[in-house]
């Protein structure tokens, strides 16, 4: 072998090593158990018929971004078909695309007097957007691109905004850029599971996604000159990734297999490369400032105390510098909110939605809602208002996300839902990368139109 293979064979060794040592699952009686659980997965889901419709598919369009990269987008109007109040735009985070929200679908899609329309979209370089240059790829862009999808989709109304991780970081930046958005027409914003800045600190992000990890550039290095081995080196590894999907993405242990495929799939679709063109931002991020912006706006801000990612005290942080806001904690809870305890997740968007047309239109809004018998409840969160405070006991000392940034936190994968009432059963809908229900609308683009 060449001096040059045996280079490309020592970086591909050290990367497979180091998955290996970061899940932990590196034993063959692990490996099996995986595979079997994986396979029972796919058995079930093929008795069924295959994959389930994606459920509450829109219209399908593209938006191009002002450096001419195409966004794929979706709209998602009424289920009753009135005309909406407000549109919610949902951004979803590093890695997925907008799956993230195929559990909050139905419950904004079923709101009435007043509903709401929904906009979602992929994030450039991820699930159907195009792949955008690697100097493009950071979260000043993302929130280009955002307001980019507003001026197209939806030109006028009131909005609210959710942001899921990196997603929620869009939102600040955007806040960052056009803080007159915030004022006229953003009348709230969820930031769900996110960071104002200091990410490389503690969670995930300050091991495996530092842009001073050796192993994370020579991977973003290889997989720029050799892609095809790269991809070939994941699914290799596809069953030790998804145990590191399940214990990353997911506080409790026993969550259902088909939200691990879920998280899985939509990782899985991304490029390698695409995404480690994004691990410069992620650590240089910092908005704290752009936080102010929000201030006229009704916020939500939610996270899990077991999220090994972003840590609990990172909204925490962004609680304390918009002291009107909702700070909402999921115990046991971890970076997934939306999938892992999508009840409580879909009242709290709810219940934002409605405080934040209380503020347009100066009076008392309620929605109707989905009756409760189409949802699965979920346990009930620990939230703390500044106006508010809780009525619940706080955690006690030693409690995930209580301690400082910079480590110590306790292994949340050892905490479990005792009730188990906030995972949502099923199927895995939209799994497959371009898989659409038969409700799905006709794709067509559409330009920017600014």
């Amino acid at each position: 072998m060449s001096r040059t293979g045996w280079t490309v064979a020592g970086i591909v060794g050290g990367v497979v090593g180091a998955a290996g040592a970061a899940a932990g699952v590196g034993v063959a009686t692990q490996r099996r158990r995986i595979a079997a659980a994986r396979r029972s997965l796919a058995t079930e889901m093929a008795e069924h018929g295959g994959q389930p419709p994606a459920g509450w598919a829109g219209e399908e369009s593209s938006v191009t971004a002002d450096d001419g990269v195409r966004i794929a987008c979706e709209e998602v109007g009424p289920a009753d078909g009135s005309e909406p109040a407000l549109t919610v735009v949902l951004v979803h985070g590093f890695a997925l695309d907008r799956r993230t929200w195929q559990e909050q679908r139905e419950f904004l899609a079923l709101l009435s007097d007043p509903s709401v329309r929904m906009v979602l979209y992929d994030q450039r370089s991820h699930g159907r957007s195009e792949r955008a240059p690697r100097t493009s790829c950071t979260i000043e862009q993302l929130g280009h691109d955002l307001d980019a999808v507003i001026r197209a989709l939806a030109p006028e109304g009131p909005l609210v905004l959710v942001g899921h991780s990196m997603g929620g970081m869009t939102v600040m930046a955007l806040a960052e850029q056009h803080p007159e958005l915030f004022h006229a027409r953003i009348v709230g914003v969820a930031l769900v599971a996110t960071s104002a800045g200091e990410m490389v600190t503690a969670g995930l992000p300050g091991t495996f996604l530092s842009r001073r990890n050796p192993v994370i550039r020579a991977l973003g290095g290889l997989a720029a000159w050799q892609p095809n081995l790269v991809e070939s080196g994941r699914r290799a590894l596809g069953d030790i990734i998804w145990a590191i999907t399940k214990r990353f993405a997911y506080g409790d242990r026993q969550v259902d297999p088909a939200m691990v495929d879920l998280v899985d799939t939509m990782i899985d679709s991304n490029a390698v490369g695409a995404l480690t063109d994004f691990v410069d931002t992620l650590g240089t991020h910092d908005r704290a400032a752009a936080l102010a912006g929000l201030s006229g706006c009704e916020v939500l801000v939610l996270a899990g105390d077991a999220d090994r990612i972003i840590p609990y005290r990172h909204s925490e942080v962004i609680a304390e510098a918009l002291p009107t806001a909702r700070l909402v904690r999921l115990p046991g809870v971890g970076h997934m909110p939306m999938l892992e305890q999508p009840g409580t997740v879909d009242e709290e968007l709810g219940n934002l939605i409605e405080r934040s047309m209380e503020r347009r239109r100066g009076d008392r809004v309620r929605f109707t809602r989905p009756p409760r018998s189409m949802r699965r409840p979920s346990p009930p969160a620990v939230s703390r208002s500044s106006v508010n405070p809780p009525a619940v006991a706080p955690p006690a000392a030693g409690a995930p996300g209580e301690g400082p940034l910079p480590g110590g936190e306790p292994d949340p994968a050892e905490r479990t839902d005792a009730d188990g009432d906030g995972r949502r059963g099923g199927l895995l809908r939209g799994a497959g990368r371009g898989s659409r229900g038969p409700k799905a609308g006709r794709r067509r683009s559409r330009k920017d139109r600014s």
